[in-house]
């Protein structure tokens, strides 16, 4: 159950207790029930995706949470949708999670032996260490909605923000990074490797059309004939 009578859309804001992080984190709702309570949400920091747990282990106090609770609008569906558990659409007055933060993402190069931010060194080591690299979506793309749009008549569209969108393109894309060096650093024969690798090519290929996303071209997916 959740701890306050707020309905909740995919793409809002939630906190909850993340068991990668060992500690309560905000976490963004990517489905929610016909009555506005979470089922699956995404961590804000470590970006782990599992069931909503009921809210944070410890509650929060005071007006420090009330910025992110604001503005929420109740809404009914038509067409009797509410039947089932749906993924609700985000909505446009709300900030996403970003996948890299704009600290992060800008702050100098860092040294331990001067006032430094434990946080953020943090985070650049473990990035360091999994391969997985600081991705930013393009600046045109920032604030946008990707929209789901049925060719049926009389059924609802569907909504995300392009941040949340981007962020799941950036986790495909480094676990195929993770496969592709899990593949070269195996023990197969070499021909297994080279047919492994092709596949691996193939489904690069296939997602260059996300390319458009990224901002840096070298964070973009390289097909097999490097396009």
């Amino acid at each position: 159950m959740m701890r306050s009578g707020r309905r909740h859309r995919a793409g809002e804001s939630v906190e909850d207790y993340c068991r990668a992080c060992k500690t309560d984190r905000m976490h963004t709702v990517i489905a929610a029930d016909e009555e506005g309570r979470p089922i699956r949400v995404d961590c804000g920091f470590c970006h782990s995706e599992h069931n909503y747990r009921g809210g944070p282990r410890v509650p929060s106090t005071g007006p420090a949470a009330a910025p992110q609770r604001t503005n929420v609008r109740s809404e009914s569906y038509g067409g009797g949708v509410g039947a089932r558990a749906v993924r609700a659409p985000a909505r446009a007055d709300r900030e996403p999670f970003p996948t890299v933060s704009e600290r992060e993402r800008t702050s100098p190069p860092m040294a331990v032996d001067q006032d430094t931010d434990i946080e953020l060194l943090l985070r650049r080591i473990i990035r360091e260490e999994t391969g997985i690299t600081p991705v930013v979506p393009s600046d045109k793309w920032r604030g946008g909605t990707l929209v789901l749009r049925p060719g049926t008549a009389g059924l609802q569209e569907r909504t995300w923000p392009i941040e949340t969108f981007f962020h799941k393109i950036v986790m495909l894309r480094n676990r195929l990074r993770t496969l592709e060096q899990q593949v070269n650093g195996s023990e197969l024969p070499d021909d297994q490797k080279v047919k492994l690798q092709g596949y691996i090519s193939g489904c690069y290929g296939t997602l260059t059309s996300f390319n458009v996303l990224f901002a840096d071209e070298d964070d973009q997916f390289k097909g097999a004939g490097g396009d």
